[in-house]
């Protein structure tokens, strides 16, 4: 079992990783997927498009390859021309459009005098935990996790405690290897992942509980979680509940991945069963992953029950201006676009056998974490032999860029972030790389 301990942020960055030889990397073997990158190189600046050379294929930061939804795109041209970009006091019409998907996806009745807005979901983040949470006080985060989680607590002026995750009855890291057959819900809800039944990850709930007796302020909940994909199931968010209710400790739920969740599996908002337990409970969200809207910087702030809809009335009035009014209405739309939506869920849905498929034939040393929500792939190199950071290894001797697995706190050394929302020839392409990369290091 592992201990709450209380931790520092991660290291910003391990050791450089020694300068390699690139791998051989011919072009990609399927001309629509080449043109299709050449075409995003050229219309997109984004982080993902300029940080690295063109040789590079990117598969780290969170953004998809997939264009707008059209009455996206309408909607901030309308706005646009009618010189609309002045600045927001509040959720106007976007607590209704969230409430209404809230409700048909999750049966989820949202209060909309509970909502708020802020700029992204970590600023809604770290603004709760300011109101929240007294400088120097303590809050719980479950590592491996999205490495904004550490610095937002220490942006708030308190202190990190990590709860690390429990994958397959042991501490993050102790897992199973990739398999190409289909993927599989774990008995108790908490992952799906490589081999049926044996990869298992989820909350150390008995690692939660002491953290909260010793006196936390908050819990730092990613439901779904970044980067396992793992939908906590409501039962065990339910034992989180009544924990919390216990100790008085609030949670935060980062739930900006919930929609989408893939097909077969549920998904369970915090907040409503909180509330029903007596917990005290905030769910920060926007359109921004669901819709690929990060840019257009609008979040969702929910409170998800009567204390602390107090609190979040105490949010200072730049909370709400500094959000974007383009994105408010980017997301208003966003939320009616469910085809949109669901195609996207189903392109990454294939996304995922394929590179699960792509693993268990060319890389079978390698784990994968298979998601049951959002398209990023937890990925454990270390079989490979390149180190506690592969991420550096893969780009700077196959061309391949992913996320660090360290940054994600304890646990995630060894391992790295994939994209799966791109084009399928771009996976083959790059498991192609890394294999060569791997068997000439061999």
């Amino acid at each position: 079992m592992v201990n709450a301990t209380t931790a520092p942020a991660p290291a910003a960055a391990l050791p450089s990783a020694p300068a390699l030889p690139p791998a051989p990397a011919p072009a990609l073997p399927s001309a629509p997927a080449e043109q299709h990158l050449a075409r995003l190189r050229r219309e997109r600046s984004s982080i993902k498009w300029t940080r690295f050379a063109d040789d590079v294929l990117p598969l780290f930061v969170a953004e998809m390859d997939y264009d707008l939804a059209e009455p996206v795109v309408d909607e901030l041209v309308r706005r646009v021309r009618a010189s609309d970009v002045g600045y927001l006091d509040g959720p106007g019409p976007l607590a209704p459009a969230f409430a209404r998907f809230a409700l048909d996806r999750w049966s989820w009745r949202v209060d909309d005098s509970r909502v708020h807005i802020a700029t992204d979901v970590s600023v809604g983040i770290v603004e709760t935990l300011r109101l929240a949470v007294p400088r120097g006080g303590r809050v719980v985060v479950t590592p491996p996790v999205y490495p904004p989680f550490f610095e937002l607590v220490e942006e708030a002026g308190a202190e990190v405690v990590c709860v690390p995750l429990l994958v397959a009855g042991e501490s993050a890291g102790d897992v199973t290897r990739a398999s190409s057959g289909p993927p599989a819900l774990a008995g108790d809800g908490r992952a799906r992942a490589g081999r049926a039944g044996l990869d298992r990850a989820g909350l150390d709930l008995a690692g939660l509980e002491r953290a909260f007796a010793s006196g936390v302020d908050a819990f730092l909940l990613c439901n779904p979680h970044n980067p396992l994909g793992i939908v906590h199931d409501a039962a065990v968010l339910a034992e989180v509940d009544r924990l919390a209710a216990r100790d008085d400790v609030l949670v935060v739920g980062d739930e900006v991945h919930g929609p989408l969740t893939h097909p077969g599996v549920v998904f369970t908002p915090f907040s409503p069963v909180a509330e029903a337990q007596g917990a005290r409970s905030v769910t920060v969200t926007s359109a921004s992953k669901g819709w690929n809207l990060a840019g257009a910087k609008c979040s969702l702030v929910v409170a998800g029950d009567y204390r602390t809809a107090v609190l979040l009335d105490g949010l200072v009035e730049e909370v709400a201006c500094r959000t974007s009014i383009l994105g408010l209405h980017a997301n208003v739309v966003a939320f009616g676009c469910t085809d949109w939506l669901d195609d996207a869920v189903t392109k990454i849905v294939a996304n995922d056998a394929l590179l699960a498929s792509l693993l268990a034939e060319h890389l079978p040393g390698v784990t994968y974490h298979r998601p049951a929500a959002g398209y990023l792939a937890w990925l454990d190199l270390r079989p490979l032999g390149l180190g506690d950071d592969p991420a550096a290894v893969l780009l700077a001797g196959a061309r391949v860029a992913l996320n660090a697995g360290h940054t994600y706190g304890p646990g995630g050394a060894g391992h790295a972030r994939l994209n799966l929302a791109c084009d399928p020839g771009v996976l083959v392409e790059a498991v192609r790389r890394i294999a060569a990369l791997v068997a000439s290091r061999a």
